[in-house]
């Protein structure tokens, strides 16, 4: 590969890595073709771009990028792909739904949101994070439950207190 193809290479990952706050290293070694091209066609399906890289290549583009990613170099052995998406958890549960059928892909190390996340074992972890649009969502709800609430006592009420004025009036008729 000659120097300008790697420099393209890098400057690639450079932008990628400037359009996400997030990013994904994996393990996908030893998938068959086929295996490699569903992991990709799940991918692509989900949103999420998946692009093999020499580690070199992905550790000159980190030492380029804002922030500070040295703790990820230690992961960058054997094969490695990068996985990049709008979405901070939907790469990790592409990897969680396409591992019910296969071995791989291992999560070597993430980036999310400012936080590294280093190892296979914290995949639990980054599955179960919320987006910024769940989050969002969570916060309305929890600021509509007490309105909801008063508003609900109200109307109850109401119904209550008419049924007692409509009964007094018919009585003082009667």
């Amino acid at each position: 590969m000659k120097k300008e193809e790697k420099n393209e290479i890098i400057n690639g990952l450079v932008a990628q890595l400037k359009e996400t706050n997030h990013f994904y290293l994996t393990d996908i070694s030893d998938l068959t073709v086929e295996t490699s091209n569903q992991l990709r066609r799940l991918c692509f399906n989900k949103g999420v771009k998946l692009q093999v890289a020499k580690n070199s290549l992905i550790q000159k583009a980190l030492e380029k990028s804002e922030g500070d990613f040295s703790e990820l170099f230690a992961v960058l052995k054997g094969s490695s792909a990068i996985m990049f998406c709008e979405t901070a958890n939907v790469p990790a549960k592409v990897i969680k739904e396409f591992r019910k059928t296969n071995s791989k892909p291992i999560l070597k190390g993430a980036f999310v949101e400012y936080s590294l996340f280093i190892g296979d074992n914290q995949l639990d972890n980054l599955v179960k994070l919320k987006s910024k649009n769940e989050l969002i969502g969570e916060i309305i709800a929890i600021l509509q439950s007490p309105a909801k609430n008063v508003i609900s006592a109200l109307q109850s009420g109401g119904n209550t207190l008419a049924g007692v004025v409509k009964t007094l009036s018919e009585r003082e008729s009667k």
